[in-house]
């Protein structure tokens, strides 16, 4: 103890360095950090899917194929999806995000591979919509409804689950089509807890909307299509890290990028040569022997 007291503790103006938080607490920080920006990129992502949401409407109201012309610009909601997944994989990482340049500059370079899996997606609520009209177009359900009905919630379950990792797929890593939807497959099933977690949420926002329709048609155009992206992106995206990302630079003996950037305890966990603060044991110098070298 000094005279003037003891420098080797933090004064009182010193403030400790605040705990990082986890889980549900540091969604709802990062989440109400860029809310605002998150409302602004719903309504934009919200413009690219009128075509999709006029087909659907049309397809529900008359049997005429009209319905069909809108297929064309439906499939630019895939590119207008992998655009707003990459904002909100910035955002749920806490990366440096420019809205609009992030956007448009995701939309321009993941066109290709997100506007094949729009197309997909097109077909295959077109091929639903018509399983589903024929079905209730019978009078009496046939033999076996029940079994093909279960298949069918099971299949759609995979396919829904799977994209909470394809467009995530799409603009964090450099892997072909193919590569993309196999990774998708196993992810559902290695991050079963997550994507649990994930899908209860996103289906109680869709539940919530069809229940307050036609009120909640407001919301939709500034709030749910963002806040589910953010969420699936928040607790999804660290499976793609577990899996596939954080595995890739421990094969190249790098350190992922993604970690942020390298800390004290990093730089002591793979020291070579540790500071011991003047307790190593001093070095005597060994005497030299006297008489002759036999070589």
């Amino acid at each position: 103890m000094s005279l003037f007291g003891n420098y080797n503790t933090p004064g009182r103006g010193v403030l400790k360095a605040p705990q990082e938080k986890k889980g549900i607490f540091k969604f709802f920080e990062v989440y109400g950090r860029h809310m605002w920006k998150l409302m602004e990129l719903n309504l934009l992502y919200f413009v690219f899917c009128i075509p999709l949401t006029l087909m659907v409407i049309l397809m529900l109201m008359t049997s005429n194929p009209i319905w069909l012309l809108l297929a064309i610009p439906s499939v630019l909601v895939g590119p207008a999806t992998a655009a707003m997944t990459k904002v909100c994989r910035n955002y749920s990482q806490e990366r440096n995000a420019f809205l609009l340049h992030d956007f448009w500059d995701s939309f321009k370079k993941n066109f290709k591979q997100s506007v094949f899996i729009g197309i997909v997606d097109v077909i295959m609520i077109v091929s639903v919509w018509i399983a589903c009209f024929q079905f209730l177009m019978n009078e009496s359900l046939p033999d076996g409804s029940l079994v093909f009905i279960c298949i069918m919630i099971c299949c759609a379950t995979l396919v829904f689950i799977m994209h909470f990792y394809i467009y995530l797929e799409i603009v964090a890593l450099n892997l072909s089509i193919g590569s993309i939807l196999k990774n998708a497959v196993f992810l559902v099933f290695l991050g079963v807890k997550r994507n649990f977690i994930a899908l209860i949420i996103n289906l109680a926002i869709i539940s919530l909307i069809v229940l307050f329709l036609p009120f909640s048609v407001f919301a939709v155009i500034f709030l749910p299509l963002s806040l589910m992206c953010f969420t699936t992106t928040f607790i999804c995206y660290p499976v793609i890290q577990k899996y596939i990302v954080n595995p890739y630079y421990e094969e190249r003996g790098e350190r992922n990028p993604e970690l942020g950037p390298i800390t004290e305890e990093d730089i002591a966990e793979n020291a070579v040569f540790v500071d011991r603060g003047g307790s190593e044991k001093e070095i005597k110098a060994t005497p030299k022997a006297h008489g002759k070298v036999i070589k």
